[in-house]
């Protein structure tokens, strides 16, 4: 239970922000928010943001129920 708890906690976390999360941060950081351009980069951002979020949130609790289990 403790690898595969280790496993999806660096898999779920770390990787899903650097390759989605910080992208799309820095997507959104570019644009001008009072823009045209910055409403739909931003309509954009939300919902992939908060799909990949919730990624990294069950994960989260799936790695720690792992490493909950390990104890036993």
């Amino acid at each position: 239970w403790l690898l595969a708890g280790a496993v999806i906690y660096f898999v779920g976390n770390p990787i899903v922000t650097m390759v989605f999360n910080v992208p799309l941060n820095d997507a959104l950081a570019a644009v001008d928010p009072a823009s045209a351009n910055g409403a739909a980069v931003w309509a954009n951002h939300l919902s992939q943001w908060v799909m990949w979020n919730h990624v990294r949130t069950i994960t989260a609790i799936v790695s720690m129920a792992c490493f909950i289990l390990s104890m036993l």
